[in-house]
C-alpha cells in the first residue's frame, strides 16, 4: 500500500498536480463531454434581462394609445350628453384629453411598467403641445389664404394705392392694391433694423463681453424695456418729437416707435447666445495677443453668427405687424409715400387694422388680401435671411478665409527694424 511519505516530493518551487493517496495517480477531475480528461467547456453566459427603453414604442404600444383615445372618447361622451347637461367643445375636449391621459398611465402601468408610464404621459403632453402650436399657425395662415386668395387682382395688388378707393364700386379690386402699405413697411421695418440692430449688438457685448459698474443698471432696463406695451412706444415718440414738432407724422417717426420695440428684445436674445460662445475661445484668441476688440470681431461674433441672425430675426417679426406704434407716428395714408422722413405713411398693419373694421364687404376683403400679402413678406424675410447665413463657406466645399480688412486698419504693422532679443533683422 502506497502511503503519502513514499510519494516522490517536487522540488522547492516547482508543483505538481494532486495526486489520490490510495493509487498514487494524478487526479483528473470529473468526465466531460469532450471525454475523459478533457478541457472542461465554459460556462453558458447569464442572459440579461432587456433595459427597458421608454422611447421603443411598437404596435401594441401604439395600439394601447389608440385604445385610450377611443375608450376616453367614448366615457367622455356618455356623461356630456347622456348622463349631465354638461354642453361646450372646449368643455368637451379638455375633459377628453384628461381622461385620455389618465387612461394612457393606468394602461401603460399594467402593461408595461409605471416609470415608463409616466414617460409615455409626459411625452404625450410634449407632443400635444407642440402639435397645438404648429396647428394654429396653419389654421391662421389657411383661414387667411381661404378669405384672401379666391378675391386677389394679382396685377392690381402691387401696382395700385388706394387714392380710387371708392367702397361702393362692386368692381374697385380692379384698380385698388396695397402697393403704399408695402412701400412704407418696408421702409420703416428696414429704417428701423438698421438703427436698432447695431445698437442692440452693441448692448449685449457689452453686458456679457465688457462688463463694468453699468452692467446691472443696463440690463435692468432692458428687461424693463422688454415688457412695455408697444403702444406706449408710440406715445413716447409722439410725446416727445412730434407734439413738440420736432419730427413730424412720417415713417421715420413710426420707425422710432419701431426701434423701442426692437431693443430689448434683440438684445437679450443676443446676450443668451453670446454667453453660449465657449470660454475657450476667448482664452485662445487672448493668448496669442490679440486685444478684447478683435477677440469679440474674429471669434466671438462668427461662432455665434447664427445665433445672432436668429435674434434678428425674431426683433423683426416682433416689429413687422405692430399697429399700435404706427397709429400715433406714421398716421396711415391711402396714397404712395416714397419718402420715409415726411408726411403721414402707411404700413401694412394699419391698412389691415383700418380696412378690416370697416362695415363694407370690399374693404374687409382688402383687409384680408393686406393680411396674406403680410404673411408672404414675413415668410420672404425669413427665407431670405436663413439662407444668407448659411451661404458663407459653403459655396465651394472649404471655408472662405475671414476679411480681415477693418482688422488691417487697426492693427500696428511691425516696422522694419532689429530685434531686441535676437539682433536679427526683420520687417
Amino acid at each position: 500500500m502506497t502511503t503519502r511519505a513514499d510519494l516522490p516530493s517536487a522540488p522547492p518551487g516547482v508543483l505538481i498536480a494532486n495526486s489520490s493517496a490510495s493509487t498514487g495517480t494524478a487526479a483528473t477531475g470529473p468526465p466531460t463531454a469532450g471525454g475523459p480528461g478533457g478541457p472542461v467547456p465554459p460556462p453558458a453566459p447569464r442572459a440579461l434581462p432587456r433595459p427597458l427603453r421608454p422611447r421603443d414604442m411598437g404596435w401594441p404600444d401604439f395600439a394601447l394609445l389608440g385604445a385610450a383615445a377611443l375608450s376616453s372618447l367614448c366615457l367622455v361622451w356618455v356623461v356630456f350628453f347622456q348622463l349631465t347637461l354638461l354642453s361646450g367643445a372646449f368643455g368637451f375636449l379638455l375633459c377628453w384629453y384628461g381622461l385620455f391621459l389618465a387612461l394612457t398611465w393606468i394602461a401603460t402601468a399594467q402593461v408595461v411598467e409605471p416609470q415608463v408610464a409616466t414617460d409615455r404621459v409626459v411625452a404625450t403632453l410634449v407632443v400635444s403641445a407642440a402639435a397645438l402650436i404648429v396647428g394654429l399657425v396653419v389654421y391662421i395662415v389657411v383661414w387667411v389664404a381661404y378669405k384672401a386668395v379666391p378675391s386677389i387682382h394679382w396685377g392690381a395688388l402691387f401696382t395700385y394705392d388706394q387714392k380710387d378707393l371708392v367702397a361702393s364700386d362692386p368692381q374697385v379690386l380692379d384698380h385698388v392694391g396695397v402697393l403704399h402699405a408695402v412701400i412704407g413697411t418696408l421702409e420703416q421695418v428696414a429704417v428701423a433694423t438698421a438703427i436698432g440692430v447695431p445698437v442692440a449688438i452693441a448692448t449685449a457685448i457689452f453686458l456679457n463681453e465688457v462688463g463694468g459698474r453699468g452692467v446691472r443698471t443696463v440690463r435692468t432696463v432692458v428687461t424693463a424695456m422688454s415688457g412695455t406695451p408697444s403702444i406706449v412706444a408710440g406715445v413716447f415718440i409722439y410725446s416727445i418729437l412730434i407734439i413738440n414738432h420736432v419730427l413730424t407724422f412720417s415713417g421715420f417717426a413710426a420707425a422710432l416707435a419701431l426701434v423701442v420695440i426692437l431693443l430689448p428684445s434683440v438684445t437679450r436674445v443676443i446676450e443668451e447666445v453670446l454667453r453660449v460662445v465657449p470660454s475657450g475661445l476667448r482664452e485662445a484668441s487672448l493668448a496669442l495677443g490679440a486685444p478684447q476688440w478683435r477677440t469679440v470681431w474674429s471669434v466671438v461674433l462668427p461662432t455665434a453668427r447664427s445665433g445672432v441672425v436668429t435674434g434678428i430675426l425674431l426683433g423683426v417679426a416682433r416689429i413687422v405687424g405692430e399697429t399700435a406704434p404706427l397709429l400715433f407716428t406714421a398716421f396711415g395714408s391711402q396714397l404712395v409715400n416714397a419718402n420715409v422722413f415726411s408726411a403721414p405713411q402707411s404700413a401694412l398693419p394699419l391698412s389691415i387694422w383700418t380696412n378690416v373694421r370697416a362695415a363694407q364687404p370690399i374693404l374687409i376683403e382688402l383687409g384680408f388680401q393686406t393680411a396674406f400679402v403680410l404673411m408672404c413678406l414675413v415668410l420672404v424675410l425669413f427665407v431670405a435671411a436663413r439662407v444668407l447665413s448659411r451661404t458663407r463657406g459653403k459655396k465651394s466645399g472649404r471655408d472662405r478665409p475671414a476679411d480681415d480688412t477693418l482688422a488691417r486698419m487697426f492693427v500696428p504693422v511691425p516696422m522694419r527694424g532689429t530685434d531686441p532679443v535676437t539682433g536679427d533683422t526683420a520687417s
